[in-house]
């Protein structure tokens, strides 16, 4: 069982203005009752945080002592974090191998891994679906350190005999969405299919989580790291002050990084869908074709993300704020399909010229980068009396921060 604590890194991702005013619905009602809460609320591209928020009957003060006094707080607990991931080779070059780089992240922190040793797949090599999922096989862990940096990667890598690849992901495009870039897909996955399902499962999130096809670049038999514009998702787990009720659980993507700090980045349209079960997800399970994949419905239909230099808290999506999971909730799904921005960009600024950034003209959408099958499988657990004094610290750090606002 793993506790959430939200920590200043997840504040200044946008979560602690959403908590306190959750907290403060949640708190002026005991104990005579629930308030009502929207049970269906999308942060489309947007979180904003106004002052009246924090002048409300319970400031952040408030909030701390009644954190303090609650001895009976509920909390929730993470039994782990899974995603897997359709990703196109569109580098140019031919790949031969996949990097996931989960920084801050112990090789310890990692439960699973798609193709990997002893879940339920095969972990051969190749297209055979009778002895591989994926034509690299199983994954290598590898923990790594770097001054104060640290973090743990996922390689999955084609074998060279100094002369040749065994295998290799080819450049190109893939007009299909949906989970078939693995040997259990519905198109036929092969030596010339353009891209591959990678997938890993965590205790907990990275605090950067970084993709990269590897590739041949210049000496013969090195690889280098190619860019993958795929946001990955991170989640949030808020727990109830009401003992026994629900956690609001939140997922956030972020827009690709720009090349240029002093422009806006590359723009990409995003799909979100969701769904949440009474029983864990496995790793295994976060595929296409998987009854629960299929049953996430539409949350967003679309929406663009882009950074922007003046708004260093631009570009980001959440989903799952201000809706508690249903009281037997035991995991939460989301898939998100991601396509490139095929409009017109500022050719000064790198901002995408738009019209409507959640409902593009059929022009707008370019090609499909990837999808993510994200999921959190959850346990209600008692928050130790210890650790609800946390609550005092979170609402200090709740009156510092202000304003995330739209990019576009």
């Amino acid at each position: 069982m793993f506790p959430i604590i939200i920590t200043p890194h997840d504040a200044i991702r946008g979560g602690l203005p959403h908590l306190a005013k959750w907290y403060h619905n949640r708190l002026t009602c005991i104990p005579t009752g629930l308030k009502d809460i929207n049970m269906h609320t999308h942060m489309r591209n947007t979180t904003i945080a106004t002052p009246s928020m924090f002048r409300s009957r319970f400031s952040a003060w408030t909030l701390a002592a009644s954190l303090a006094m609650a001895p009976g707080i509920g909390s929730a607990a993470v039994i782990g974090f899974l995603g897997n991931f359709d990703v196109i080779n569109d580098t140019g070059s031919t790949a031969h191998g996949f990097e996931i780089d989960l920084e801050g992240l112990h090789s310890s922190d990692i439960t699973d891994t798609f193709g990997g040793v002893g879940r339920g797949f095969p972990s051969g090599r190749g297209f055979d679906p009778s002895t591989s999922v994926e034509r690299y096989g199983a994954p290598t862990i590898t923990e790594y350190s770097n001054g104060s940096t640290f973090g743990t990667k996922i390689t999955y890598l084609g074998l060279f005999d100094g002369s040749n690849w065994d295998y290799g992901t080819p450049s190109g495009s893939f007009i299909t969405p949906g989970d078939n870039c693995w040997s259990g897909g519905g198109v036929g996955y092969g030596a010339s299919t353009p891209c591959d399902h990678f997938g890993v499962g965590t205790t907990t999130n990275a605090t950067k989580t970084t993709y990269s096809w590897l590739i041949e670049t210049g000496t013969l038999g090195v690889l280098s790291n190619g860019v993958v514009n795929l946001p990955a998702p991170a989640w949030n787990v808020i727990p109830d002050p009401v003992v026994g009720a629900p956690p609001v659980v939140v997922a956030q993507i972020q827009a690709p990084a720009p090349e240029n700090e002093a422009q806006f980045g590359e723009a990409i349209w995003v799909k979100v869908f969701t769904s949440e079960f009474e029983d864990p997800i496995g790793l295994e399970e976060l595929v296409g074709d998987n009854a629960k994949v299929q049953q996430a419905v539409t949350e967003i239909e679309w929406q663009l993300l882009q950074t922007d230099p003046g708004n260093p808290l631009a570009g980001q999506l959440e989903s799952g704020y201000g809706a508690p999971v249903g009281p037997n909730a035991a995991s939460i799904l989301r898939r998100y399909e991601f396509f490139k921005y095929a409009g017109e960009y500022d050719p000064e600024t790198h901002q995408a010229l738009v019209g409507s950034d959640s409902h593009p003209l059929d022009s707008e959408i370019g090609t499909y980068i990837g999808a993510q099958n994200a999921a959190a499988n959850l346990n209600a657990v008692p928050l130790p009396p210890a650790l609800v004094l946390l609550g005092s610290g979170l609402a200090f750090l709740v009156g510092g921060f202000g304003q995330k606002k739209k990019l576009t």
